[in-house]
């Protein structure tokens, strides 16, 4: 934990923290809303069930790596931020399936899946940063 007085949280990582979550949030009931438009299309029931599970574990991976890391950040802790870092992967593997692998991508959800890579992208680069300064203080 850093010294009294000596904030090493990062802003920057918090708004994207903050701006992801409500991102994320209509990201998710939009993504309902399209599923509800495929039942229109011939989609196999097999695979509509395995997307909407998918979509499902995928709002329970985002909001617990949200949650971390939040928390790691602003209470100074390694440890919430490492759990944040390492969900990222999945975080991502995730918002890449629905980009690149489900039965029917639409181009709306393109658009909505390369923006959660962006913020996958810069929050874990704003999260190794500040994992860095925390780990500094540390050794001082």
């Amino acid at each position: 934990m850093a010294p009294r007085g000596k904030r090493l949280s990062s802003t920057a990582l918090e708004i994207l923290f903050f701006l992801n979550g409500w991102y994320y949030a209509t990201y998710f009931l939009l993504e309902l809303f399209i599923f509800l438009y495929k039942l229109l299309l011939p989609y196999p029931a097999a695979n509509l069930v395995l997307d909407v599970v998918m979509l499902l574990l995928y709002l329970g991976i985002e909001v617990i790596r949200l949650f971390f890391g939040t928390k790691g950040n602003l209470c100074q802790r390694k440890m919430p931020l490492g759990i944040s870092v390492a969900l990222t992967l999945p975080s991502a593997v995730m918002a890449s399936y629905y980009l690149l692998l489900q039965t029917y991508v639409l181009r709306l959800e393109a658009i909505m899946n390369g923006i959660l890579l962006l913020f996958c992208g810069a929050e874990l680069l704003l999260e190794v940063l500040t994992l860095a300064a925390f780990s500094s203080m540390d050794k001082i």
